[in-house]
């Protein structure tokens, strides 16, 4: 059995769990901003709830990622070249969900009292259509 090889498979998988998710994310923002909409909560509400759901799909899938490259350094051949490519990926991937993260919450990372991940953000902008599909504010047509 090629260890190297499980490895290799195993952070492929991840990358392509990444990237479902980051399209998965942007499927769940439209279909949540369309629904504001047909609220008629109005545009502003539909595209604040679009870009976050957005960044959340995005921050989602780049956390995957950086797990997926993380998963590659097991089966990488140890140099400095190798190493510093993969340090600039990851440190690259890291500072952009950051930022993806600082600009949903509107607050830096360390003045949060909870951390909040972007299947946390997916999640709450789904159970906050739910909660306001069952308030009744849905227009039937």
């Amino acid at each position: 059995m090629d260890v190297e090889a499980v490895f290799t498979g195993v952070a492929v998988t991840f990358e392509v769990v990444g990237a479902v998710a980051m399209i998965v994310g942007f499927v769940i923002a439209a279909v949540l901003a369309a629904r504001a909409l047909r609220r008629d909560e109005g545009g502003r509400v539909a595209y604040t709830v679009l870009r976050n759901t957005i960044g959340a799909g995005i921050l989602l899938g780049l956390e995957v990622l950086v797990a997926a490259d993380l998963i590659r350094t097991i089966t990488s051949k140890p140099s400095i070249e190798d190493a510093a490519i993969l340090g600039l990926i990851v440190l690259i991937r890291t500072v952009l969900s950051m930022s993806i993260q600082i600009e949903i919450e509107e607050s830096l990372p360390w003045r949060r009292a909870l951390l909040t991940s972007g299947g946390q953000l997916i999640g709450d902008a789904v159970a906050r259509d739910a909660a306001a599909a069952a308030d009744g504010r849905d227009r039937r047509a």
